[in-house]
C-alpha cells in the first residue's frame, strides 16, 4: 500500500531528530514507500469548499544537520491525499482549533490523524474528566473561594493553566505557602479560562509515566523523573527519561479509556500517569516514541503506521 501523506507540523528544520516523534513517523512512512509532503498550519487554504495547503515534497534521513530535503512549494488539494498527520505542537489555542475546523472538511475520506473533531472536543486536561475513578481530586474553576476551599481540604496542591503545555505555568503550592493569592492574581491576569487545581501526588518524585496508546491499546511507556527541586517532570523542563513497564493499575486505566479513544478516532495518544492517577490525555501531538524505542528495543512508529494502513484498507 503506497499512500500520499501530508504532514502538518512545525518547521522541520528546528526539530531534534533524536527526540522528535514526528520525525520517526516520517522516516517509517518513507521506508514503506509513502509519498510525503510537509506544510505549516498557516499554509492551509479553504476556498470554494475545498481544502488545500501550500506544501513541499519531503524526504527525511537520520543525519544531524542534514535531516531533510524540501521540494518547491506547490498547492496540494488535501482531498486528494490519503492521510494528513496533524502534528503541530500546542498551545491548544484558537489557531489550533481553527486548523481542526478546516481539516474537518476532508476527514474521513482523507484520514486525518488524529480525527480533527475529536482533537477539538478532547482538550487534554478536560477530556480526562469524563472517566470516573482515574484522576486525582481535581477542581476546574475561576473562583478564588473554590480554590481556597479545595486547598483547605487537600493542603498540598498543584495549580496549572487549563490549556498549558510542556509543564509551563505549573506550580506546586505546599501547605503554609503564602503565595497562593499572588499566583491566583497572575493566573487571572494571564488567562481568561478557569484554572486546574489538583491534589498533589507525591509519587511524582518517582516519575510521571507517559504511556503511548495506538488505536486504544497501550504499546509502551517511559518514566519521566523530575530534577531535584522540581515538581514538573516534563522533558522540556529537565525531566530525566527512564525505562518503564506497565503496572496493573496502568493497564486498568488504559482499559477504562482505550475503547473511547478508538471510537473517537484518536489513533495516536499519550497519557500521563502519576502513581495511581491519570492526569492528562494527550491527543494533539503526543511525544515519547524515540525514548521508548531506545529503552525497549521497539519501533512504535511502525505500530502507528500499521494502524493507519489498516484504517485505510477498511475505508
Amino acid at each position: 500500500m503506497s499512500l500520499a501523506v501530508a504532514i502538518q507540523m512545525d518547521p522541520i528544520e528546528a526539530i531534534n531528530i533524536d527526540a522528535d516523534s514526528t520525525f520517526v513517523l516520517a522516516l517509517e512512512a518513507q521506508a514503506r514507500g509513502h509519498l510525503l509532503y510537509h506544510y505549516l498550519p498557516r499554509d492551509l487554504v479553504f476556498r470554494a469548499n475545498r481544502v488545500a495547503a501550500w506544501a513541499r515534497r519531503l524526504e527525511v534521513r537520520r543525519v544531524k544537520g542534514d535531516h531533510f530535503t524540501l521540494g518547491a512549494p506547490e498547492r496540494i488539494d488535501l482531498a486528494l491525499m490519503d492521510v494528513v498527520l496533524m502534528r503541530q505542537d500546542p498551545p491548544f489555542d484558537m489557531a489550533y482549533i481553527t486548523a481542526t475546523h478546516v481539516l474537518e472538511h476532508v476527514h474521513p475520506k482523507t484520514l486525518v490523524v488524529n480525527d480533527p473533531v475529536s482533537v477539538r472536543n478532547a482538550p487534554e486536561k478536560l477530556y480526562v474528566t469524563h472517566f470516573e475513578g482515574v484522576m486525582p481530586p481535581t477542581l476546574i474553576t475561576a473562583s478564588w473561594d473554590e480554590v481556597r476551599d479545595f486547598r483547605a481540604e487537600h493542603k498540598d496542591i498543584i495549580l496549572k493553566p487549563l490549556f498549558g503545555n510542556g509543564g509551563a505555568g505549573v506550580f506546586h503550592v505546599k501547605p503554609g505557602d503564602e503565595n497562593l493569592n499572588a499566583l491566583l492574581e497572575v493566573f487571572t491576569q494571564l488567562f481568561r479560562e478557569p484554572i486546574v487545581v489538583q491534589r498533589y501526588v507525591p509519587e511524582v518524585r518517582q516519575g510521571d509515566k507517559r504511556i503511548i496508546l495506538v488505536d486504544g491499546e497501550a504499546v509502551g511507556a517511559i518514566n519521566r523523573v523530575p530534577m531535584e527541586g522540581e515538581s514538573r517532570s516534563n522533558m522540556h523542563v529537565g525531566g530525566r527519561p527512564e525505562p518503564a513497564t506497565l503496572t496493573r493499575r496502568d493497564r486498568e486505566i488504559c482499559a477504562a479509556i482505550g475503547p473511547a479513544l478508538k471510537k473517537r478516532g484518536l489513533l495516536f495518544t499519550g497519557i500521563d500517569v502519576i502513581g495511581d492517577f491519570l492526569t492528562e490525555i494527550n491527543v494533539t501531538s503526543p511525544t515519547g516514541l524515540q525514548e521508548i524505542n531506545r529503552f525497549d528495543g521497539v519501533k512504535l512508529e511502525a505500530k502507528i503506521w500499521d494502524a493507519i494502513e489498516a484504517r485505510k484498507r477498511r475505508a
